[in-house]
């Protein structure tokens, strides 16, 4: 099994598109990199955990799953660095191989040290960039495979057609 470890605000503040959003919309910028994880996990297989340091978000620890992503907030004065160590150090096994995701060069040798394996936010990114073409041209071909109507009708009796299908009047 391969685990993904991600430093959530590494990559926000790396990849240019989550960074600008950061500027205006913090939360957002987390949502929006927890999608772009959950495609990466779906198309990948790997186990996927992003983690996000307590400094940006004051409070207790806390765990949940979002997109089937599980998402960690450290605890007060933990840094995700030392999490992402601790989940490496916890995960790994002979079955098991750990990716972190960060560009934090202290993080990425400490990291190499426990036999995990780094990808970088730039190499993540393109990774993700050539997922998405991977998405779009299964979606195209799925598509060009789907049966189309012989007989022509309008805009309006294909709405009609499409509310009775669902039962509505």
């Amino acid at each position: 099994m391969d685990i993904l470890l991600v430093d959530g605000y590494n990559i926000i503040g790396d990849w240019p598109e989550l960074r600008s959003l950061k500027n205006r919309d913090l939360a957002a910028a987390r949502d929006l990199l927890v999608e772009r994880m959950a495609e990466y996990q779906a198309f990948s297989g790997f186990r996927v955990i992003v983690v996000f340091d307590a400094y940006y978000v004051q409070g207790t620890e806390k765990k949940y799953k979002n997109h089937k992503i599980e998402v960690i907030f450290t605890k007060k004065n933990e840094t995700a660095d030392e999490r992402i160590e601790k989940l490496a150090i916890s995960l790994s096994n002979r079955k098991t191989q750990i990716h972190v995701a960060t560009s934090d060069y202290t993080e990425q040798w400490a990291i190499f040290g426990q036999g995990a394996l780094r990808i970088s936010a730039r190499e993540l990114e393109n990774e993700m960039n050539s997922i998405k073409k991977g998405i779009e041209k299964s979606v195209k071909n799925i598509q060009e495979k789907m049966p189309i109507s012989k007989i022509p009708i309008s805009t309006e009796m294909a709405e009609i057609f499409e509310k009775w299908r669902r039962g509505e009047k």
